[in-house]
């Protein structure tokens, strides 16, 4: 496994993805911190503009646990249709929905280990809530981020929990909060997965992957 790039390399990448774009944000709609775990939930295997799309009429009938078990499973089955796995996430819901109303008051816990228990919801959603609503430095390891972080050695790693111990060791301090978004970013509109945009690309000259897509000829 390749060794992650020096500080001074990380911290001069992370500077300019801040200057670039100083609060990163997710592209999840939500209103609350329960819409944002349903949204995340979701999302799984799916895009975030297709679970907006389906979310947005939703939300407004059903933006708390409480109101998610009045719409009832067939209800929320009827207005996923269009997410992918839409069944078993509706179930997963309903069973997130049940555990929050009744072992949390119909809060979402601050806690990742809480939030791991709830049904439908791995270490990269908890991540997410962390991070987005209660602005914990948790970094939720995506496809995105696993193939910027390994092909710039910002945080390299075999798989996704080694990457998310990468970020963590090498990522300077300052830039922990927003370090996943910002590589989230980077890896969906730039350094995409099948022809890179490396001649558009803000850190290029700092990024060590050899097989950059050069420059278009004239």
């Amino acid at each position: 496994m390749p060794r992650p790039l020096d500080y001074p390399t990380q911290k001069a990448i992370f500077a300019r993805f801040h200057a670039a774009v100083p609060e990163p944000k997710g592209e999840l709609e939500h209103v609350n911190a329960y819409t944002l775990v349903v949204a995340v939930a979701l999302s799984a295997q799916a895009t975030d503009a297709g679970v907006n799309r389906a979310t947005r009429a939703l939300f407004e009938v059903a933006d708390t646990p409480e109101k998610m078990l009045d719409l009832g499973l067939e209800g929320l089955t009827e207005r996923i249709r269009t997410i992918g796995l839409y069944r078993n996430k509706a179930k997963n819901v309903m069973a997130l929905s049940r555990i929050l109303v009744e072992e949390h008051g119909g809060d979402v816990p601050s806690s990742r280990a809480a939030l791991q228990a709830l049904p439908g919801v791995g270490r990269k959603t908890a991540n997410v809530v962390l991070n987005m609503w209660w602005g914990h430095p948790a970094q939720a390891v995506d496809t995105h981020i696993f193939r910027v972080g390994n092909r710039t050695r910002i945080a390299p790693g075999k798989d996704v929990d080694a990457v998310e111990r990468a970020i963590e060791d090498n990522v300077p301090a300052e830039y922990q909060r927003h370090a996943h978004h910002w590589l989230i970013l980077h890896g969906r509109y730039t350094c995409v997965a099948r022809k890179p945009k490396c001649p558009a690309c803000l850190i290029r000259d700092l990024c060590p992957y050899e097989d950059k897509t050069p420059e278009a000829s004239a």
